[in-house]
């Protein structure tokens, strides 16, 4: 296998450093060799050193890794001359087409619940944010705002039927395979179909792939009403597909009633690759402390194995995948994890040792 690894700024070369120990020690346990990895500057201090917010030969090299894994970009005090954050990942993003944002929303034990419902243990969904369009199209990385001057300002929310029908076909697949592995596979679209034209397309063409998969229990929720509905009841989720920024937004709601962004693990995957990241920031505050929490970053690592298992045809690549899941939730389950981002003792080199060990200790998973 080969990597396109980007560190990037900030906690993101100490997260990236730790999900690679991870990987590559799960891979070591099922008997596969090593990643090869193809280290590419990019991010906002390199912007800062070399007027490029990423190296030129980048595209290029990462169109020929296997899957590409991002630490983290951006620092507040490095900005492109319009004001807006460094962004090379948005045109990652857009040149692969990595349309499928897969955002796990996954409760443990003894990790933080921030609802006082005691089902809130059992929080496990996906949220499937479409990464290349809706109002992201317009992100300033791409320049393709319709008007900009000092009058007025007006974005794009762009949808279209080649992607969202890719998009909502993932999704169902998606829900298909977390039912065989014993989830409701409930899958809800969320959107804004009552006020906009875009969004009614974008329900309509779910409407219309549900077709195609009878066996799936499908439904719609506004975006407003799942916002209030992940706070009342997010238990009763499992797989919610919607617009690019309505995903970002979401996402990041749900992120905190598992634990924080420390736990927010993303996988971004197109037709022919995929990127993984941890979704949170940079977080240039603790950057060189050992405070940053690389779980995010590690389970994001699972994420891209079992990505490859399927790209590859290797199911060996999913068992390791398995052992990476199983070793978080074990660390968990036995207060073995005690991230500082909690309020624990561990910061980001210890919380990395201890998943390395309970990787090393597993037997094989599936």
């Amino acid at each position: 296998m080969r990597i396109a690894l980007i560190k990037g700024d900030g906690i993101g070369v100490d997260v990236a450093e730790a999900a690679m120990a991870v990987v590559e020690a799960a891979l070591a346990k099922v008997g596969m060799p090593a990643p090869s990895m193809d280290e590419i500057d990019a991010g906002a201090a390199y912007y800062r050193e070399t007027g490029r917010d990423i190296a030129a030969d980048a595209e290029d090299r990462a169109a020929q890794a296997d899957a590409i894994f991002l630490g983290a970009i951006g620092l507040p005090s490095v900005r492109y001359p319009d004001g807006t954050e460094i962004s090379p990942h948005l045109r990652l993003r857009d040149r692969f087409g990595l349309y499928a944002g897969v955002r796990p929303v996954r409760a443990y034990p003894n990790a933080p619940q921030r609802l006082a419902d005691p089902r809130a243990s059992g929080i496990d969904l996906i949220i499937l944010r479409e990464s290349t369009e809706g109002l992201f199209y317009s992100a300033a990385a791409h320049g393709r705002s319709l008007v900009v001057n000092d009058d007025e300002v007006q974005d794009i929310l762009r949808i279209t039927r080649k992607t969202t029908t890719k998009l909502h076909r993932f999704a169902f697949r998606l829900a298909r395979k977390r039912r065989e592995r014993g989830r409701s596979g409930q899958l809800t679209c969320v959107d804004k179909a009552n006020v906009f034209t875009s969004l009614a397309f974008f329900r309509k063409i779910f409407d219309e792939v549900s077709a195609e998969f009878p066996d799936i229990s499908a439904g719609h929720n506004y975006v407003d009403a799942q916002a209030l509905d992940l706070i009342r009841r997010p238990w009763d989720f499992d797989v919610l597909v919607m617009e690019n920024m309505f995903g970002d937004i979401l996402s990041d709601l749900a992120g905190g009633l598992v634990g924080g962004m420390g736990m927010a693990a993303c996988a971004e995957i197109g037709d022919e690759t995929g990127m993984f990241q941890p979704a949170h920031g940079s977080a240039p505050d603790i950057m060189g402390h050992d405070k940053a929490n690389p779980l995010a970053a590690i389970l994001s690592g699972a994420l891209m194995l079992d990505y490859l298992s399927e790209k590859l045809e290797r199911s060996t690549l999913a068992d390791a995948a398995a052992l990476i899941d199983g070793a978080v939730e074990t660390g968990f389950a036995g207060n073995l994890l005690r991230p500082m981002e909690f309020g624990g003792n561990m910061g980001t080199v210890a919380v990395t040792r201890q998943v390395l060990d309970l990787v090393n200790r597993a037997g094989m998973a599936r």
